[in-house]
């Protein structure tokens, strides 16, 4: 299928220089275009699908005045949307005088290249690591984390490992330099006088708004987007592209027209109020997770297992919701903490709870001329009060837990996904608010078993009766991640690891375990 041309140019900073590049179709990548047009071979393609970093690269934009940089992987980034920024590939970090970046001179000291091909990666992700951390060592921990993006086939993650934290003996070469943010303010002014351009009169009646989006549009504020969404229904919406780029590499789908939300002001951030947060569908999954965590420490393990580093940089929490997807990890989380979206359009807003947004198998109740405006999430309840003398005792407050089962522990998609939010008081359920995926054709929320388990003493023989309620209530299918028996028998046992860790059992997963001794 040909693809119409886009008749507005894509300009970046790439190694203190400015790119323009003319008519690129809507669907080029960043990994394409890098290697074909601009012969930047260092950044590899290995899966096409964001999964092993070979193709990992550090972009960086003006937030509030401030450069930030991130490492993304360009296989599934489309090209369009580093309009304005500024990127950083494998070539780009020795300085002028050949001096090698910190991130590749500990790689070779360390020996951390084996056969080499995943190295670009490791190194730009070791950069971006680097440069989030200029005055600060690096621990083991952090430095797993940042890697969590990036394979490699000859399994030697230990020297890597070491590189990581060898950087700080040589000195800085930051990616924030003068000369960056000159150039990218002088590109902001730029990609203004074309969001101008793009942006519908404010006199004009609302429905008579008409604007012309050309094959690819990163409208910067909400008015604009609704227009365009208005206008152009039909318009193929990204919202971080970690799932509609697997479309274009894998199933090779073209769009005659992309329209990107990831540039709207008002959806990129993150607002709070008194009983509940408000995310917007533009905020990345790092950012969101990050908000989360704030509210409710204990998921932090979860936002790291959710996805590598390079994916949760570019995927937002709007994008991942409104994908619909039964193994999206968010929703059933978000199903359990109570979340309402938010949807909207030209002719308003309208709010639902989440697991209400969805009808069947992708299929999704927002309008064609509608897109998802924010998340909303309720913050914890405050622990009861203390119980008078004479009073029932027994356990009391909030207990939030989800779990991701998957064979690789991060990186990989859910065989299930299960969450629960469990409310006590005295020792009995007074609400139970339980989300689950990889079970249906949708997200959903188990009623069945939070109406067993409400109001019920928290006990083995409650919990063992909701165990045995959850099995029966869904009926997924048999695929290549796990059979339908092995996710029914999962689901309940996962319930029962949640009632071992309301007991105070800590020792509930691999994570838990360690060998006095073991190799980090």
């Amino acid at each position: 299928m040909d693809t119409k041309a886009s008749s507005k140019p894509v300009r970046f900073l790439k190694g203190g220089q400015v790119h323009t590049l003319e008519r690129l179709a809507p669907t080029r990548t960043l990994l394409e275009v890098l290697r074909d047009d601009l012969h930047c071979t260092g950044t590899k393609e290995g899966c096409g699908e964001g999964d092993c970093g070979a193709c990992t690269v550090v972009v960086g934009e003006l937030r509030g005045g401030k450069l930030t940089t991130q490492a993304v992987n360009s296989c599934i980034k489309l090209a369009h949307s580093v309009d304005g920024m500024a990127l950083w590939t494998v070539e780009d970090l020795a300085g002028a005088d050949g001096t090698l970046h910190p991130a590749q001179s500990a790689l070779a000291q360390c020996h951390g290249s084996q056969c080499g091909f995943c190295t670009p990666g490791f190194v730009m992700s070791l950069a971006a690591l680097a440069e989030d951390h200029p005055k600060k060592a690096i621990d083991r921990e952090t430095a797993s984390q940042a890697l969590s993006g990036n394979l490699c086939r000859c399994t030697g993650y230990r020297p890597i490992l070491d590189a990581a934290q060898a950087m700080a003996q040589w000195p800085r070469q930051p990616l924030n330099t003068p000369q960056v943010q000159r150039g990218l303010r002088a590109l902001a002014q730029v990609t203004q006088a074309d969001a101008l351009a793009l942006a519908p009169a404010k006199a004009a009646p609302k429905r008579s708004q008409k604007t012309d989006m050309g094959a690819y549009a990163a409208p910067t504020d909400l008015a604009t987007l609704l227009a365009l969404r208005h206008t152009y229904p039909q318009a193929q919406l990204v919202a971080g592209c970690t799932d509609v780029g697997l479309w274009i590499t894998k199933q090779h789908r073209e769009f005659d027209q992309v329209l990107d939300v990831t540039r709207v002001q008002e959806l990129r951030q993150i607002d709070d109020y008194p009983h509940h947060i408000a995310i917007g569908a533009a905020a990345s999954l790092t950012e969101a997770f990050a908000a989360l965590v704030a509210q409710r420490p204990q998921l932090q393990s979860f936002a790291h297992r959710f996805a590598g580093l390079p994916v949760r940089n570019a995927g937002t929490l709007g994008g991942n919701v409104a994908n619909g997807s039964p193994i999206g990890d968010s929703m059933p989380l978000l199903i359990a903490l109570g979340a309402n979206v938010v949807l909207a359009s030209q002719r308003g807003y309208r709010e639902m709870p989440l697991e209400d947004l969805y009808l069947a198998y992708r299929k999704t109740a927002m309008r064609p001329d509608e897109v998802l405006g924010w998340i909303k999430v309720p913050k914890p309840l405050p622990p009861p009060r203390a119980k008078a003398r004479g009073q029932a005792r027994g356990a009391s407050g909030e207990l939030c837990r989800v779990y991701k089962i998957s064979k690789r522990f991060e990186d990989d998609i859910s065989a299930v996904c299960l969450a629960l939010k469990l409310r006590f008081e005295g020792g009995r359920v007074v609400s139970a608010s339980i989300g689950a995926g990889g079970v249906a054709a949708t997200p959903v929320r188990a009623r069945a078993t939070q109406t067993a388990l409400e109001g019920q003493a928290w006990n083995e023989p409650t919990v063992r009766s909701a165990m045995a309620a959850l099995r029966a209530e869904f009926s997924p299918i048999s695929d290549m991640r796990a059979t339908s028996a092995y996710r029914r028998e999962v689901l309940g046992n996962l319930l029962w690891r949640y009632w071992l860790e309301s007991q105070g059992n800590t020792a509930t997963d691999l994570q838990s375990l360690t060998r006095e001794g073991a190799l980090p």
